[in-house]
């Protein structure tokens, strides 16, 4: 494994370039950033994310990452949440790569399925346990229509208006309050540019001429006596890539060719149809004109048994990467009256289209299909006069177990967001001399909000469905009989006319935040001045989530779901305290001792109170030591208050099964725990593995706020001595993290209940899971709990190198890693609890990789205008929890070359570059969600080209 290791650090990508190689990486000696470099040559310090005291950028007490605006052109990606996600400490999250909208429900979390959006999670700690600030305030949470999410939506901020990005990799509760348990993302905006600054970049999948992808981006700046401004505006859209193009994603499982291999996965749901009805499962010979004839012998009429060759292969429908459009501006001003007084506002507006797409909808009726809603309860009568059968089917005459029917003349699925963003925020702020000292104070307010929209084309009205497939003497007015039993092509435009409807959902978020600070110097130690930060802080945010009245009435026949809305505040006081004790005496450089509270008094749950210390040793100048301790807090998010019951359908197996796969045959103990749960002893039940398990989320307002302890020891070498001979930087960081958290809010995960009621006959586990008399599932509880408690442990480090100017140009080397030591979690059980590692795993739906090892690196030379780099991205191996498949390891390279001619003032610049050069498909993954592999961690298959002019940049 360290062969493994040490081979995959030069294997990685980052984005730099030749006058910012600098400042990527880690902000402490190694990076001395534009900002940076301004307070040390004017002698001032200034503020550094993850410290409320202003200090010198060298001595930062926490590691972070910078990105600026070149870095991140350098990746030749559109989308901000995309470079983040590429992070070795990021573990992924939402994306475009995801399709998953309401053809999957609500994910078992409180947030929603957020369709559309982009996040950032750090640590693998869900992007919930992120906190996302923008210029060191908060940013209000997404919103896309289909639930109340806890995170910011990356894709809600305008990507021009970024000067540069810092990543705290640690906890910061007691800085920032709730949410900054993995670490805090503070994006910089453009405040202090001259002219004009300009891009115009196209992109496309190479050999498959799809995913074609524009972005264009525009800011100016002006500036006069004490007054300056920034404007800009910005225009991206990415086209779709279909499953259907790409060879993993053509069945629903690796590898397959026909619905008919053993590994399974097609769906029951056929445009011909399935019946399970007078205890037979049959399906139709072929399409039928009008109603088709049944003979109970199978031999000279329209049915047959319905076996594995009938199912339906619904994979090529969907979206391997979803079509969005972006655009937005923003305005970003200050007056600087005095030193006593300046006014800053910024004003952000963005609109996101999106869209997912699924198969066509699988139309359920009967009780043990699962839908949870009317669906189950619907009976077919003897009078519809497409009823081949001759009796009403039903629950109650015991006759009906399910009908599954592929509605393919309804067209495809697909899910159209509208998302609209806006915030506007106000700071006052000064210094002012109090005892022979200089104090700073701030004061800001942001409101903001975001408002989103959602069109479900594709849908139907189950009580309409129940009244065309009922009485015929109840088919009444505009009611056209329904005929479900015809197949492909019997349901007619008047029959659809009837019982289709658009689904049209909403959602919104605000933010109103309140904040004043106040820092400076109160006297002065061994090692300098005492530096003290105290500050208030007022919040209110709101929430809510609006179905379409069809689905609220619980008649929708896709996933359902309520209207759900709440809102909270919070009072906060904080204070941080830096202790420089020492200075200048043997063995020791520099020493100092740090450390900060927050108090905060929630309208949801009462009060919590966080504290953080810190230690920073210099021995000598170019040797940084540091230890830090801090607690966090996470408070529970509106929708995990307030969220009302849905369903999310997990790609999980049913270890009670008699298909192949199950183990109730084979296992006398698992078959005695599912006969007691609910399971026919004659072994007649036969879920097939690979299929879909209704589980009911929803939200429980006797949360808890989640807490966390993280212990960081770490350590950055930068030698000076190098300096001005072969190196013009070299530095080196390396950081231990462990992060503790404790009643973490999440569901029991439906796989885990599963697996021990089957196997030990946990009461707790049992209990959780609804059966049919068949034997089917028609519901896993999934509603939050402050379930037990997340444990994980690693090793970050990075490498920054650069040359002097030689006759052969300049290179520059940077290399970043992240060794994951553990990640584990812990769930109750009747008699204790249930842990679960996942390191070097695949947990799949909701998909997520652990890797071992993921590391980053670039490679670049400049010579005269121009410029080459080449990047890679490593990730190690993964095993499949859920399958006897190991996730091989994969690496990306990148290549860039970019042009700068100097007889235009090297302002214009021509860029080219591929993404994936080496042409690297994803690792097949079988228990993952859709298309057969992992997006949170794996490229899309393909190269990705672009190139792009510029100006200013």
């Amino acid at each position: 494994m360290a062969c493994s290791v040490a081979a995959s650090a030069l294997a990685i990508t980052i984005w730099t370039s030749p006058a910012a190689a600098q400042t990527v990486g880690t902000s402490a000696e190694a990076g001395e950033a534009a900002q940076a470099d301004a307070a040390l040559n004017d002698g001032d310090d200034i503020i550094v994310t993850g410290s409320r005291i202003r200090r010198s950028p060298l001595d930062q007490p926490s590691p972070v990452v910078s990105l600026d605006g070149e870095s991140i052109a350098r990746t030749g990606l559109a989308s901000i949440a995309d470079v983040l996600q590429r992070l070795p400490a990021s573990s992924g999250g939402l994306n475009s790569k995801f399709n998953n909208s309401g053809n999957f429900g609500n994910p078992p979390d409180g947030g929603g399925v957020g369709a559309g959006s982009a996040v950032l999670d750090l640590r693998y700690l869900g992007p919930k346990r992120t906190l996302v600030l923008v210029d060191g305030l908060r940013w209000v949470n997404g919103a896309s229509a289909s639930g109340i999410p806890a995170s910011v939506d990356l894709n809600s901020i305008p990507t021009n208006m970024i000067e540069r990005i810092e990543v705290l990799q640690s906890g910061a509760s007691p800085q920032y309050g709730s949410d900054a348990i993995a670490g805090v993302v503070n994006i910089i905006t453009k405040s202090n540019q001259d002219g004009l600054k300009a891009s115009a970049q196209y992109g496309q999948y190479l050999g498959d001429g799809d995913g074609e992808t524009q972005d264009y981006q525009l800011s100016y700046g002006v500036r006069g006596e004490g007054v300056r401004m920034v404007a800009g505006a910005y225009y991206t859209k990415q086209q779709s890539v279909r499953a259907s193009d790409r060879s993993i994603s053509q069945f629903p499982n690796p590898g397959q060719t026909s619905c008919t291999d053993p590994v399974g996965g097609c769906s029951s749901f056929t445009p011909l149809g399935r019946f399970d009805v007078l205890g037979r499962s049959l399906t139709l010979k072929g399409p039928v004109a009008g109603t088709p004839n049944y003979d109970p012998s199978l031999v000279g009429g329209d049915f047959k048994s319905f076996g594995a060759a009938d199912r339906f292969n619904f994979a090529p429908f969907n979206y391997f990467l979803t079509p969005v459009e972006r655009y937005g501006g923003f305005i970003n001003s200050r007056a600087e009256f005095s030193d006593a007084l300046n006014l800053s506002v910024k004003a952000v507006y963005n609109r996101r289209n999106s869209q997912n797409q699924a198969a066509f909808l699988p139309l359920g009726v009967g009780p043990d299909v699962g839908n949870g809603n009317l669906l189950d309860f619907i009976s077919i009568d003897a009078t519809n006069p497409y009823n081949p059968f001759g009796v009403t089917l039903s629950r109650e005459n015991g006759n009906l177990s399910g009908i599954y029917r592929r509605l393919v003349e309804a067209g495809q699925r697909t899910y159209s967001q509208q998302v609209n963003t806006m915030s506007l925020t106000g700071t006052l702020d000064g210094k002012f001399e109090m005892l022979g000292r200089t104090w700073y104070w701030d004061a800001s307010a942001v409101f903001g909000f975001n408002d989103a929209k959602q069109v479900f084309t594709g849908n139907v009205n189950s009580q309409r469905l129940q009244q065309a497939l009922g009485p015929i003497s109840d088919c009444t007015g505009a009611c056209v009989p329904f005929n479900i039993f015809g197949g492909l092509g019997s349901v007619t435009p008047e029959m659809l006319a009837f019982v289709g409807f658009d689904e049209k959902n909403s959602s919104r978020q605000e933010l109103h935040d309140y904040t004043a600070n106040l820092s400076g110097e109160l006297f002065d130690l061994p090692g300098g001045p005492v530096g003290i930060a105290i500050g208030y802080e007022h919040r209110y945010q709101f929430g809510s989530f609006t179905p379409d009245p069809v689905t609220q009435a619980g008649f929708s026949s896709d996933i359902p779901a309520q209207a759900a809305a709440g809102k909270f505040n919070v009072d906060e006081v904080y204070g941080e305290v830096r202790l420089p004790l020492l200075r200048d005496i043997p063995a020791i450089y520099s020493f100092e001792l740090n450390g900060a509270a927050r108090h905060s008094n929630y309208s949801t749950f009462g009060s919590n109170t966080t504290f953080s210390g810190g230690a920073l040793w210099k021995p000598v100048s170019d040797l940084l030591l540091r230890g830090q301790y801090a607690e966090s807090l996470r408070a529970p998010s509106i929708g995990e208050l307030f969220g009302a019951r849905s369903r999310f359908d997990a790609s999980i197996d049913d270890p009670c099964t008699s298909a192949a796969g199950g183990q109730f045959p084979g296992n006398a103990t698992v078959r005695q725990n599912c006969i007691a749960n609910g399971v026919p002893a004659n072994g007649s039940y036969a879920e097939p593995q690979g299929g879909q398990l209704p589980v009911f989320t929803g939200g429980n307002t006797e949360l808890e706020p989640e807490t966390a302890r993280t212990l960081l020891f770490g350590g950055v070498y930068s030698p000076r001595w190098v300096q001005g001979g072969v190196f013009s930087a070299l530095s080196l960081e390396v950081n231990y993290f462990d992060v503790k958290v404790k009643d973490a809010i999440n569901s029991i995960p439906a796989q885990v209940l599963l697996s021990r009621c089957a196997e030990t006959g946990d009461a707790l586990s049992c209990a959780a899971v609804t059966r049919t008399p068949a034997g089917f599932i028609s519901g896993i509880n999934g509603q939050l709990l402050n379930t037990g408690g997340i444990r994980t442990k690693g090793i970050d480090f990075t490498l920054t190198m650069r040359t002097t100017e030689t006759g052969a140009g300049q290179f520059g080397l940077y290399v970043s890693g992240n060794y994951l030591l553990n990640y584990r979690e812990t769930v109750p059980s009747t008699d204790g609890e249930t842990v679960t590692e996942y390191r070097g795993t695949e947990r799949g739906s909701p998909d997520q990789a652990y890797p071992r090892f993921k590391g980053l690196a670039t490679v670049d030379w400049t010579v005269g205008p121009v410029t080459a780099a080449f990047t890679g991205r490593y990730i190690d191996d993964v095993d499949e929890i859920s399958a006897d498949n190991t996730l091989s390891s994969r690496f990306y390279g990148d290549v860039q070359l970019q042009f700068r001619p100097s007889w235009l003032d090297s302002k214009m610049a021509l860029t080219a570059g591929i993404n994936n050069v080496f042409d690297k498909d994803p690792p097949a993954c079988f228990s993952c969600s859709l298309n057969n592999y992992d997006p949170t961690t794996y490229d899309i298959p393909g190269r990705f080209g672009y190139i792009r002019l510029s100006y200013g940049l």
